[in-house]
């Protein structure tokens, strides 16, 4: 199966035209399509508070939310207008979360953009990719914030522990890896964090992707001095990797988050698109 249909998640709250053109580049790559997904959500107001907020002003935020979607909508538009690609436009009441999971699972591919820490103080987000990764059940593709790279999925380097979470990504990234022009598989064994790690020998992996007419390199790491994620960062630099394929390690529990080591120091810290999946 190849990537027909992609979801890009387009928040008001960031800058939506770097995931936006990330998503249009593979659908231009892979001719798929791309679909915009907006969620369309006014601030809650405390029943005990809401008497004493004027009519005029909630009319007035209404009409300011209306027009952003508007607007927000008409560049959707115009950006995959220009670019050639089919496209819809969904514009939906409810929780960004539960909007990805539903309408990501009738889809190839989600993308979203990367968020910062400091954006989150306060501000519980649901709709950040580690909790739509965890929900979603489908790949996730998230997009640093001020990624400028031309292409997405030219030089991808797989993060592989031989784990179940980076099995999947594996399978979910084959229509990538079958268009790659360089393919690296970075295997990382540290004494000091061995999350999800099974000791296989590098050969099956790359035998597995040359029966699927995938040719890769393997490189392997023991290094105790630095933190997987680390040493994964170094080895994406001197490859100039335009992409990074990892499982993503962590479970939900009431609305909880938790995420293994390395899965949250790719999506605080990284250098490059990176696809994930759970």
């Amino acid at each position: 199966m190849g990537i027909k249909d992609i979801l890009v998640y387009i928040d008001r709250m960031t800058d939506y035209n770097v995931p936006l053109q990330a998503a249009i580049k593979m659908a231009e790559f892979h001719d798929a399509q791309v679909i915009g997904l907006n969620d369309v959500t006014s601030f809650e107001i405390p029943s005990y508070l809401e008497s004493d907020i004027p009519k005029d002003l909630k009319e007035r935020h209404a009409a300011e939310l209306n027009e952003h979607v508007a607007k927000v909508a008409s560049d959707f538009e115009n950006q995959t207008k220009t670019a050639g690609v089919s496209s819809k436009w969904r514009s939906l009441q409810g929780e960004a979360e539960n909007l990805l999971s539903e309408h990501g699972r009738y889809v190839d591919l989600i993308v979203m953009g990367q968020y910062y820490e400091e954006e989150l103080i306060g501000k519980p987000r649901d709709e950040t990719p580690d909790h739509v990764v965890l929900s979603s059940g489908r790949p996730v593709l998230v997009i640093p914030q001020h990624y400028k790279g031309s292409e997405i999925g030219k030089r991808v380097m797989v993060c592989w522990d031989g784990g179940q979470a980076a099995t999947r990504a594996l399978h979910d990234a084959m229509p990538i890896l079958h268009k790659a022009d360089h393919i690296f598989v970075v295997i990382v064994r540290n004494s000091k964090n061995n999350e999800g790690a099974v000791p296989l020998p590098e050969t099956d992996i790359t035998h597995y992707l040359a029966r699927h007419d995938i040719k890769a390199e393997v490189y392997e790491s023991t290094s105790t001095e630095l933190s997987i994620g680390d040493q994964l960062f170094a080895r994406a630099a001197d490859q100039d990797a335009d992409l990074l394929i990892a499982g993503a390690y962590g479970h939900s529990r009431w609305k909880e988050l938790i995420l293994g080591g390395v899965t949250r120091q790719l999506l605080e810290s990284m250098p490059a698109p990176v696809l994930m999946s759970h």
